[in-house]
């Protein structure tokens, strides 16, 4: 019993001694240290950052998806549609539309040379949906809200109000985000001339073929200006994870409700 208690006494003394040894941290060590753990919180927070930006908001537009087809259905049963005598957008500059034959009725409802209409949507409503049958995740489509403010484009895809509606003449603009809430526009890269994209709203489905892909810098907004005859443009972010550039998708009207009033065809 007497040397065990020897021994431990003898071990106490030494832990003292060695911990009396070594020198108290410095200033420099200190902050490096410091440093050190705010790296790691700062890496641990834009890693929970970037898994909220990919996965989350994905996660939570691809569920407000089901509410925005039922809010939708109950649009295209509600909106009023109005038949209304058709102009021309004639933009200078630009070549006009062909003229159209007199004796060709205005698409379904048979009458000379009127166009269908659809009542405004309200601001943030659901009132169209964007299918592209040749990318995967656009297949089976995606409902489209009116606006594209950044609340509005959590739900996948926004439409610009201050131009006419798809289906109509002019130039309807259609913007979605790329890599989250949803990245409905992921692969709008893969179109190329001659792909068609499917918008359907309360008149009907319109129809329009890629005319041309390509990339522009934020402030081209000319992208979205008025265009004679009937087209739809689609925009989101270029490269993939990056909003350095835009990437725009021109396409023409080629069937639908008011194709042939537009278009001029038989």
């Amino acid at each position: 019993m007497t040397r065990l208690a020897e021994n431990t006494d003898t071990g106490d003394r030494a832990e003292t001694d060695a911990s009396q040894a070594l020198p108290p941290p410095t200033l420099s060590y200190k902050i490096v240290r410091g440093l050190g753990w705010t790296l790691v919180w700062l890496g641990g927070l834009t890693l929970g950052f970037v898994a909220h930006q990919l996965w989350i908001t994905t996660f939570f537009a691809k569920a407000n998806q089901a509410e925005l087809e039922v809010a939708l259905e109950e649009r295209f049963a509600a909106a009023e549609i109005v038949e209304v005598e058709y102009v021309p957008v004639v933009v200078p500059g630009q070549d006009p539309p062909d003229e159209r034959d007199p004796s060709i009725s205005g698409g379904a409802s048979g009458s000379v040379g009127l166009l269908k209409t659809e009542s405004a949507p309200e601001d943030g409503s659901p009132f169209a949906e964007i299918r592209i049958p040749s990318i995967e995740s656009l297949a089976e489509g995606w409902t489209v809200v009116e606006g594209v403010r950044l609340s509005q484009l959590k739900n996948g895809a926004g439409h610009m109000p201050w131009t006419p509606l798809p289906g109509q003449p002019g130039n309807a603009v259609i913007s979605g985000h790329r890599t989250t809430y949803g990245q409905p526009f992921h692969d709008l890269d893969h179109l190329t001339a001659g792909d068609t994209i499917e918008v359907e709203t309360a008149i009907g489905t319109h129809v329009y073929a890629v005319t041309e892909v390509f990339v522009v810098r934020p402030t081209d907004v000319w992208v979205t200006h008025p265009k004679s005859g009937a087209w739809l443009t689609l925009t989101t972010c270029n490269p993939k994870f990056s909003a350095r550039e835009r990437l725009i998708v021109h396409a023409q009207m080629v069937a639908g409700p008011n194709a042939e009033v537009i278009l001029g065809r038989a």
